[in-house]
Formats: C-alpha cells, structure tokens, sequence
C-alpha cells in the first residue's frame, strides 16, 4: 500500500501474502541465498550496535532499534519489542518489530514494514548459513529447544531443512502445549517430528537451535552432559543482559563465531566469555570459509571438523570437539533472536 507522500507500507497481512504467493520454499531460499551475499560482501556498509531500553514489568520486557547505513543509497532502522509475556497474556508474538527504511540523500521514507515474519525468517537463514559452514553436511537430526507460540521455531525447522537432509526433528519445551502443536505447525515440511525428553534430544542431534524465552539469570537450557561430540549449536535466544541458553563449559570447550561480537559480548552467550575467548564472526566465515582453519580445529577439505560439535547462540557460534589439545575444540554461534 502506497501513502499519500509516497511511502509503501506493508502491513502483517501484506508480509503474510508475498510469502504465501512466492512459496515458503522459494522465499525462503533466496532469503538464505540473498543473506549470504550479503555477509560476503565487500562493502556491507555500516551497522552500529543496537540500542534500546528495558520495559514492562520488572523490566523483563525490551525495546530496541537496530540501525544500518548503506553510504549513499538508504539507511534501515529496525525496531524490535521483544515481551516474554505476549503469548500468555495478549495472545500476541514474543517478538514485534517493524522496518523503516529512509533514503540516504533525501532523508525521504520510501516504506515501512511490518517486521514479524521478516525478521523469524531472517534469523532462520541466518541459521542456516552458519549451520552450512560449521555443520556435518549429513546432519540428519535437528533438535528444537523451545517450540514456542511464534514463528521463531517454525523458520529455524524451515531453514535448516533447505541445507540438510533432514530426517527428523526432536522437540523439547517445557510448556507441553507447545512441544505437542509443533507438529501442525511444520507439517509442511514433511518429517518425522517427535517431542523428548532435554537428555534425549541433547543425546540424538546432529544440529540444536536454542530457541527459548528463558528468563534473566534461569538458564542455561541445555545440560550440555549428552552432547554429540559433532554437534553444532543454534542459540537464539539470548536477547537480555543476564540471559543464558548454553552452559559455560560448553562454550568453554567450543569454537565460538559470533554474528556482532560486541553485541554478544553484551547481550549474547558471550556475556560468560572473555573476547579472547570467541573466534571470528559470521561475515568473516561467509566472506572466507577458510577461517575456520585458523581456530586450528582438526578435519579435512570436505568437513573441516567431522569430529566436533558446534553452536549457533546469538552473536556467537560454538563447536565442540571430540578431544585433541586445542583450547578450539567446539564451535558455537552465538546471534541474538531479534538479529
């Protein structure tokens, strides 16, 4: 819908139907293709870190607005409200969020958009490309630590399952009505889908997204004791000051490859690291795979670390190793849920 002064805006429900009309699959496949290019890229212009402010009550709520400029063409504000108590309470997302975009000459506002379905299926590709560059490629089981009411676990199934050869889906959330509708919810994809037990799941996959709304100092999520010693790990959801999905030794024990680093170091998995600690982020992969070999992990042409495991948290990934003597053993990506 165009505005008055030129402004296109694009509600939900117009989000919803360009998705629909293109095709899950193929929106979702150029949104890989397209993110990745763009972390490769040369000249990605520049994106300060967010900012923002605690909300609602007992400040367990956030708001916060993530800035990127692009010298010459535009300038793209997202603002992201991330409320823990939306489903419960409003029936609503955890995370709402919308995106301005403004031209950089004229300061004019070509559109606005709703950034719900946006940014899950942003953050799902995200996932995905990490996952592709740290992941055994034959990774088979995927392990869901929060089915949620949103979208945000639904585009992680998704995503992974255009890049691997999926054959079941472990699902794992304390609210049991979550765990039970996941399987409605993605029987688009096609695969086997199974509610577990934490030990189980952390036992059985290949990959593990933590995707979770755990509170400020109540994690971590994962055990980290059943891990496959191949094993790559999404975290997402560490979106607050104080707020954890993954145990300290595991990151500890892992190579860790952050989407912002200064941001997770903040707000991410990183918070329970030192910067030393964490290997170079996921634009750096992107735009030169063989970095991975700098984190002197053991492995091979085909898949550089066939014997480790790895995790995606918010602005840090983790991999684990199956032993050897480097401090690099594991890989994790730690990005955050809004990203």
């Amino acid at each position: 819908m165009r505005g008055e002064n030129g402004t296109t805006v694009l509600t939900r429900q117009h989000v919803a139907k360009l998705v629909k009309e293109s095709g899950n699959d193929r929106f979702m496949d150029r949104m890989i293709v397209r993110l990745q290019d763009a972390f490769a890229a040369p000249d990605k212009g520049v994106s300060p870190t967010r900012d923002g402010f605690l909300r609602g009550p007992g400040h367990t709520a956030i708001l916060e607005w993530m800035p990127h400029h692009d010298p010459g063409r535009s300038i793209t504000i997202k603002t992201v409200a991330c409320t823990p108590s939306n489903p419960g309470t409003f029936q609503l997302p955890i995370i709402i969020g919308s995106l301005t975009r403004y031209d950089d000459v004229t300061g004019s506002l070509p559109a606005v958009c709703d950034g719900i379905l946006p940014t899950a299926i942003r953050t799902g590709a995200a996932s995905a490309i990490a996952s592709r560059l740290l992941a055994r490629p034959d990774s088979r089981v995927l392990g869901l630590v929060g089915a949620g009411a949103g979208a945000q676990a639904v585009t992680q199934a998704h995503a992974l399952s255009r890049v691997f050869p999926l054959e079941q889906i472990l699902v794992h959330d304390i609210d049991p009505d979550h765990a039970r509708s996941f399987a409605d919810r993605v029987d688009f994809l096609d695969l086997d889908i199974k509610v577990v037990e934490l030990a189980e799941l952390e036992s059985a996959a290949d990959i593990i997204c933590t995707v979770t709304s755990v509170g400020v100092g109540d994690g971590p999520v994962l055990s980290g004791t059943n891990l496959r010693p191949h094993v790559h790990i999404n975290a997402i959801g560490a979106d607050l000051i104080g707020k954890f999905e993954v145990p300290v030794p595991v990151l500890k024990s892992a190579f860790v490859t952050p989407d912002h680093l200064a941001q997770a170091l903040r707000e991410g998995e990183c918070q329970q690291l030192e910067e030393g600690d964490v290997g170079p982020d996921l634009m750096t992969l992107c735009a030169d795979p063989e970095t991975r070999g700098a984190a002197d992990v053991p492995g091979d042409a085909d898949d550089p670390t066939p014997g480790s495991s790895r995790v995606r948290t918010p602005g840090t990934a983790v991999q684990r190793g199956s032993g050897g003597c480097s401090r690099w053993r594991a890989r994790v990506r730690a990005c955050r849920r809004s990203c």
